[in-house]
């Protein structure tokens, strides 16, 4: 299982690099500069870690859940670059992939440890 973790997390690292770099420069048409793709890097290098440390300690409701909240960012991204024609499409795009996937994990990680703890209980009786 190991050697499949730094796979799933750079697979999901390298995606949301991609992503990132597909709805800027394609969708909305802005010449990015290097520091645009160091800052896609960072968020995709974080994406990973996230995404292959819930895998190494167990956390598969909480990796689920914050995969789900991933996919919503993205497509919330989307969605928004594609039907906001007003010029607050991009701000907006960005800030919910990056709130959205942030309370995902949130919620991911909450709902693992009443998981956790309700497992505890349940085997203390």
């Amino acid at each position: 299982m190991d050697n499949k973790l730094w796979k799933i997390g750079f697979f999901t690292g390298l995606t949301s690099f991609v992503l990132l770099i597909l709805g800027i420069r394609t969708i909305l048409g802005t010449e990015l500069v290097f520091k645009n793709y160091l800052a896609f890097g960072v968020f995709g290098l974080i994406v990973g870690i996230l995404a292959s440390s819930m895998l190494f300690y167990n956390l598969k409701i909480a990796f689920r859940i914050f995969m789900t909240a991933l996919v919503l960012g993205f497509a919330e991204f989307f969605r928004s670059f594609l039907m906001d024609k007003d010029g607050f499409g991009d701000l907006a795009g960005i800030l919910s992939l990056f709130i959205i996937t942030t309370f995902g994990f949130g919620i991911a990680i909450i709902v693992q440890f009443i998981v956790i703890g309700v497992r505890k209980i349940k085997e203390k009786d």
